[in-house]
């Protein structure tokens, strides 16, 4: 080890950081806001790099497919209970969004070029179809049983991420996908190279972050989830909708994990379950935070990254091991200091 090396590591667990920080905003977001551990923010992820690799090569995605079924169903659904409630005036509205947009999606993206587009249209058609998975899975699996206890909730989280990785295999297969490097401009700065991906990730995901925070600061969504996180009874008294903002919730976090996905494909390989341990690297950071703080799990999900950085040098066997063995003493801690509450009823 020596300062070149040292430099090098640092910049690769600085990279990997700012992936993971995206995620462990995501599932801090999902948790406070709906109760549910989202282990499947990581298939997102895979989706997110997956479908993009499928576009440049012209392609159809098998999410694309994906989106068209979960909406069918959703869109059904929605139109009983709308016969039921004698609500007809609702009804174009739900089969516009859950039949007409994905179907429009799916003639746009079968009648135009894919691989000759440039790469922000290709990235843009990426999280047009990826996005609006996350709502979707929040109304066919979590809305039905949003008032379940969080012990229920993560089950059913640990199952939806079974069958989305299941669903993976099936779309994209066994192998792994990797496109283009998105520049390569490298600069010397000192005895260090750093790269133009690395920086543009870095960038990339501090633009993310400050959009978030605009958006929970400044918007009249992003306060209303802000309301939910803090005291979903009080919101719902003040006319703030849960369902609204689970849905909400689910779309930020999906496109955290899409956008996440695009950052990483040129950096490495992505195949159809790599999405879980890149998850959970996300979900040690947002431990740290407690599941509730923001900065703290952005904070720990950077010290993730350097950790499995530096690791990578001197135990590369067990660097894996050595991540998530960072949780048992945060989560000693945290027993220890943090007073005990019943779970609202």
């Amino acid at each position: 080890m020596d300062l070149q090396i040292a430099l090098l590591l640092g910049q690769d667990g600085i990279t990997n950081g700012a992936i993971y920080a995206l995620l462990s905003l995501a599932l801090v977001l999902v948790f406070t806001v709906t109760r549910v551990i989202f282990i499947p923010q990581g298939e997102f992820v895979a989706f997110g790099a997956l479908t993009l690799a499928s576009l440049q090569t012209g392609v159809l995605p098998g999410t694309l497919w994906l989106l068209i079924g979960l909406g069918t169903v959703a869109g059904l659904i929605d139109t009983v209970f709308a016969l039921r409630d004698r609500q007809l005036q609702r009804i174009p509205r739900i089969l516009g969004i859950n039949l007409a947009l994905p179907l429009a999606l799916a003639g746009l993206l079968a009648n135009i070029p894919l691989s000759s587009l440039g790469l922000p249209i290709q990235v843009l058609l990426t999280l047009a179809v990826v996005v609006p998975l996350g709502p979707l899975i929040y109304r066919l699996v979590f809305q039905p049983i949003a008032e379940a206890s969080v012990l229920v909730l993560l089950i059913v989280a640990v199952s939806v991420h079974v069958t989305l990785t299941g669903l993976g295999l099936f779309f994209f297969g066994a192998e792994g996908s990797r496109t283009p490097s998105f520049t390569d401009a490298s600069f010397e700065i000192g005895d260090a190279m750093i790269q133009g991906q690395t920086l543009l990730v870095v960038a990339a995901s501090l633009t993310l972050i400050v959009a978030l925070y605009l958006f929970f600061e400044r918007t009249l969504w992003g306060k209303a989830l802000r309301a939910t996180a803090m005291n979903r009874t009080g919101a719902r008294l003040m006319g703030i909708s849960a369902t609204m903002a689970g849905k909400l919730s689910f779309s930020v976090a999906a496109l955290i994990g899409a956008f996440s996905g695009i950052l990483i494909s040129p950096i490495t390989t992505i195949y159809y379950d790599s999405g879980f341990l890149i998850g959970l690297k996300g979900f040690v950071g947002a431990i740290v935070g407690g599941l509730g703080s923001y900065p703290l799990a952005a904070a720990g999900a950077v010290m993730v990254g350097l950790l499995e950085s530096y690791s990578s040098f001197w135990a590369s066997a067990f660097k894996e091991v050595i991540v998530f063995t960072l949780i048992i003493p945060v989560l000693v801690w945290r027993s220890l200091t943090t007073r005990h509450t019943e779970e609202e009823e």
